[in-house]
């Protein structure tokens, strides 16, 4: 029986199960020092600065009962190892894009960004108003972990390529960074997936390992350099139109915690999301204006590309309906979106375009 099947079936009932819910927790006394491992590199632009808010935070708010330490990719463990680094009591908690981990389930993705998915504000409402957190906290119990959205880097471009791309043939044979279903969905088109570490991205496309690669937005790819390598750059992504980043901390940690200082880290984490996520949206403009006077050629992908990455898309979101988890959280996502998206359509959208058609 696997760890999945265990915990799921040790839920279930059982005397032992009874005793430990029933029994009184017993909080750790003291001040304590908590480890954080992120999948990020020290100072990336963005995807950091949300760990380390999330960390400062929760340190803020208890008062320095509770300390915690960041530690970048590399420094302890690797930026795809802090799932299995937490989950074994190797650190406290983790800082990264859930969907690193849809190798230990699929459906990790939908707390991140899934293609032809949720924007920001509707993963948002999702989240806080609808079943998302529970979905999380369900999905995060089997393996040990809370977890909780602490950072968002709002839609994400469609990235850098060294060709113009005309047609979905031209993802035949294209070597490309993309991790999650996104990549997956790259994959039946042809396309050769990778999924790199952010702090590898820029070398493995300055030496060719890759002909391309999608990263964040224009903020934190023009920190990271991109546009000194390629000039062809893809503004609107199927992937990730909203990337949710997590802090999951390792659930008898959490447990050990006192009530207040589990509201601590929710509170932290949350508020750790709405200002990444400003601080991405607030970047992105400029940076973009930066990019285009420095030569980058900014594009929209045809119809025919979206229309095959959408194709594509289904067939990855089919192979896993088999899934009782997956297809649960799937069918509550999508419900949501439908749900959300029909006022935003009718509201935002609408005045937005009429707003830039008034002020030109």
């Amino acid at each position: 029986m696997d760890r999945r099947s265990f915990l799921k079936n040790s839920a279930l009932g059982g005397s032992a199960a009874a005793a430990t819910a029933l029994a009184a927790p017993a909080y750790a006394q003291g001040k304590r020092t908590l480890t954080m491992v992120t999948s990020w590199g020290r100072g990336l632009a963005g995807v950091f600065d949300a760990a380390q808010k999330t960390a400062d935070n929760i340190t803020a708010i208890t008062d320095g009962q509770l300390t915690v330490e960041v530690k970048a990719a590399g420094e302890l463990v690797g930026a795809f190892e802090v799932f299995d680094a937490v989950t074994a009591g190797q650190a406290d908690m983790y800082h990264a894009a859930d969907y690193y981990f849809v190798n230990q389930h699929p459906a990790f993705a939908f707390f991140t960004g899934v293609p032809f998915g949720m924007t920001a504000t509707e993963l948002n409402n999702w989240y806080y108003h609808g079943n998302g957190a529970a979905l999380h906290d369900e999905l995060g119990e089997i393996f040990g972990l809370k977890s909780f959205l602490a950072g968002n880097t709002g839609t994400q471009a469609g990235g850098w390529f060294n060709k113009e791309i005309s047609g979905p043939e031209d993802f035949n044979g294209l070597k490309f960074r993309m991790p999650g279903l996104g990549g997956k969905a790259l994959g039946h088109m042809g396309a050769s997936v990778q999924n790199l570490p952010g702090s590898e991205v820029y070398q493995a496309l300055a030496s060719g390992a890759i002909d391309g690669t999608e990263w964040i937005g224009p903020w934190a790819d023009e920190k990271a350099g991109f546009q000194e390598i390629t000039k062809f750059y893809y503004t609107a992504g199927f992937h990730e139109p909203a990337a949710g980043l997590t802090a999951a901390m390792n659930r008898e940690v959490f447990d050990s915690l006192t009530p207040a200082q589990q509201s601590a880290v929710e509170i932290a984490s949350g508020h750790a999301n709405v200002w990444n996520l400003s601080q991405y949206l607030m970047n992105n403009g400029a940076a973009l204006q930066r990019l285009q006077a420095g030569g980058v050629k900014v594009l929209e992908f045809p119809d025919a590309v979206w229309d095959a990455m959408g194709a594509a898309s289904q067939k990855v979101y089919d192979e896993f309906m088999g899934d009782e988890i997956f297809k649960k959280i799937y069918d509550d996502y999508a419900q949501s979106m439908k749900d959300s998206s029909g006022w935003l359509t009718s509201s935002v959208s609408a005045y937005r375009a009429q707003r830039d058609r008034v002020l030109g």
